[in-house]
């Protein structure tokens, strides 16, 4: 499951976990002009650690996800 919310200056997306056990922390994915942030609370710690990838890294990412492996370059 997960919701989509627009704000102002970015879009919030959260990845809620429903089917594995024992359940993950949700996931906040926050997307900017220049940048997303993905944000998740570790357990251990009730910190939210917090990860920003660039427009290019979250292609590259996407990318990824759908090739075998290797070593890619994006044109």
């Amino acid at each position: 499951m997960f919701t989509i919310e627009h704000h102002f200056d970015a879009t919030v997306i959260t990845l809620i976990d429903e089917g594995s056990a024992p359940l993950a922390q949700d996931v906040i994915v926050e997307t900017y002009e220049d940048c997303v942030v993905i944000e998740q609370l570790d357990e251990d710690s009730d910190i939210p650690l917090r990860l920003t990838l660039s427009l290019r890294q979250v292609q590259d990412l996407a990318a990824a996800l759908n090739l075998p492996e290797g070593s890619y370059r994006h044109k």
